[in-house]
This record gives C-alpha cells, sequence and structure tokens, in this order.
C-alpha cells in the first residue's frame, strides 16, 4: 500500500512540474503578446503592431502551436488590423485582412479600410470601386457574424452612401458624409432631444 501512495505521489509530482514547465514555456514563448498588449494601452500603437507582428512570426514558425492555440493567433491578428486601421494605413490593413484567418474578422476590417479609402479618393470611378469594394466585404463580415452590430452599421452605411453618390455623382470627398444626413424640409422645426 505504502509504494502505491509512494507511486501516485511521485507521479503527481512529475506532472506538476512538467505542467509549471510548460506554463513558465508559454509565458515566455508570449510575451511579445503581452508587451504588444501593454504597448497598445499605453497609446503607442505603432510599438504594439511590430511587437503583434513578432508575435504572429513566432506562431507561423510553429504551425502545429498555431492551429493549437488558434484563438489567440486570430487575437494578434485582429490586433494588427485595428492598429493598421488605426495607424490609416489603409491599404496596408487591406493586404493583411486578405491572408487573415477568419476569427480575425479580416471582413470587417477590410471593409472598414476600403470605405475610408474610397471616402479620400477624388476621382469618381476610384471612388465607386473602394466604395463597392467596402460593401462587398462588410457583407461577408455581417455574414460571418450576423450579431455584429458593427459591421451591420458599417455595411447599411456604405450602401446609403453608395446610392446617394449614384444620384449626385459629383461630390467631392469633404462633403461625402454629408449625403448621409437628411436634408431638413423647408420651414421644419427641429426636435428637441433629450437624454
Amino acid at each position: 500500500m505504502k509504494s502505491w501512495v509512494m507511486t501516485v505521489g511521485s507521479s503527481v509530482m512529475v506532472l506538476l512540474f512538467v505542467g509549471g514547465c510548460a506554463m513558465i514555456t508559454y509565458a515566455r514563448w508570449t510575451q511579445p503578446i503581452a508587451d504588444a498588449d501593454a504597448a497598445t494601452d499605453a497609446g503607442d500603437f505603432a510599438r504594439g503592431l511590430a511587437l503583434y507582428a513578432a508575435a504572429e512570426k513566432r506562431f507561423d514558425s510553429v504551425p502545429p502551436l498555431k492551429r493549437f492555440l488558434s484563438s489567440e493567433y486570430d487575437r494578434v491578428v485582429a490586433n494588427q488590423l485595428w492598429l493598421l486601421h488605426r495607424l490609416e494605413r489603409y491599404e496596408e490593413a487591406i493586404e493583411k485582412a486578405a491572408r487573415a484567418p477568419e476569427g480575425a474578422n479580416p471582413h470587417f476590417w477590410a471593409g472598414a479600410a476600403c470605405f475610408k479609402k474610397g471616402r479620400t479618393v477624388v476621382d469618381q470611378s476610384a471612388r465607386t470601386a473602394w466604395l463597392v469594394r467596402a460593401q462587398e466585404e462588410l457583407r461577408r463580415a455581417v455574414d460571418a457574424a450576423p450579431a455584429d452590430w458593427d459591421a451591420k452599421f458599417d455595411l447599411e452605411l456604405a450602401m446609403r452612401l453608395n446610392q446617394e453618390l449614384r444620384r449626385r455623382p459629383q461630390t467631392p470627398p469633404s462633403e461625402l458624409m454629408h449625403l448621409l444626413r437628411p436634408e431638413p424640409r423647408p420651414g421644419a422645426v427641429p426636435t428637441r432631444r433629450v437624454g
């Protein structure tokens, strides 16, 4: 009986030791993610982006780990997409989204970047192309996550802007968002909103 208890006790100790070593290894291996989170929280977006890219390279170097920790990998890529959009590096965001896993919500970020690019382009045909692409990407985002209200709102915005631009194609980029606001009726008194 005593040898059985010793065997079980030894096995438990070995498992605890191996588990502890695995946790320490994981913490060290994912340190760039923690550093990127801290940099992003501190507002240092360029550094955060570089650290997330370093973390992504680590995942890419070990494909089985990338599959095993897919939610963490998706988060790293999604944060890069968000940062690229935040830093107004829209073309890079679109390119990255094309290679990103579905868990990183790539269609939303590609759609948002295409929408921003479309709002700044002066050439009418290029503007229309960007806004149509934004609409397509955002529709895919809504199909992938039907409960995502941000994607639904942005899709509605892109659809309405495309519709208004068909009616008034000569609108300059600086006035595009005014197309989405309804014109007040002549002589109408604006309603006062409380709350």
